[in-house]
């Protein structure tokens, strides 16, 4: 790695970290375009996995109600795991960009989607049923592609949850993933010592601007973060189908 390797991936730490502090998502999907520029996807992800489970652990403490989460959506969080297996059998030696230009496609339409049909929500007798394919639809995109909102994130912001509660669930489902995804990763011989470190050093820049994020977020209002959760996944999509431009 030379020295512009290094500063797109602070500069990646930093804009995630801004952007997980504010909405309470999307590390991984915003800090993986933008190290992707510079870096293999398989270095990119190694170098993310570390920061996104210490970030969604600050977060989920932020916010409390894990009880609550676990016990709402336990089944979802279990089906996530079969399908990230999947999606990581399907990584090592595939051309992912298709993929990932896809996955963006989907984020844009339905972020344009929700934004216009706001009082949009999902029938309370689908919540159960739907449970197990969001769960392994949502561990087989994290898997291939290293984004962890599609389709956690619609199907949980269709349920209508408060802000604390939507937080807690998407960022236990972010850890469960991550953790998954870094066992996954060192079995499959990407994870280096020498990223192992850079990972653990970035974890200074992360953790200081999460902080300052977290105490911004907590003046937004139920219907602002919504929006501003919405303009976030619109941002990923467009970054994801550049790449594939690129």
């Amino acid at each position: 790695m030379d020295w512009l390797d290094y500063l797109f991936i602070l500069i990646a730490y930093l804009v995630a970290a801004s952007i997980k502090g504010l909405t309470g998502i999307g590390f991984s999907t915003s800090c993986l375009p933008i190290m992707a520029l510079r870096l293999d996807l398989k270095l990119a992800i190694p170098l993310v996995i570390i920061p996104s489970i210490v970030s969604n652990i600050a977060v989920m403490i932020q916010t409390g109600r894990f009880k609550q989460a676990i016990k709402r959506f336990w089944m979802f969080y279990l089906a996530s795991i079969p399908g990230l297996l999947l999606g990581l059998l399907l990584l090592v030696g595939m051309q992912v960009e298709v993929a990932k230009a896809i996955l963006g496609l989907v984020l844009i339409i339905y972020a344009l989607w929700a934004l216009v049909n706001k009082s949009a929500s999902l029938p309370e007798k689908w919540e159960r049923s739907l449970k197990i394919p969001a769960g392994f639809s949502t561990g087989f995109v994290n898997g291939l592609t290293g984004s962890q909102v599609m389709p956690s994130l619609p199907y949980l912001l269709s349920l209508k949850l408060d802000k604390s509660d939507f937080i807690q669930a998407i960022n236990i489902s972010f850890t469960l993933s991550s953790l998954m995804m870094l066992l996954g990763m060192n079995r499959l011989g990407y994870l280096s010592p020498d990223l192992l470190f850079l990972a653990i050093l970035g974890l200074v820049p992360v953790l200081g601007t999460l902080y300052i994020a977290g105490k911004l977020q907590k003046k937004l209002s139920g219907d602002s973060h919504r929006k501003f959760v919405l303009g976030v996944l619109l941002v990923m999509g467009v970054m994801l189908l550049l790449k594939l431009i690129r």
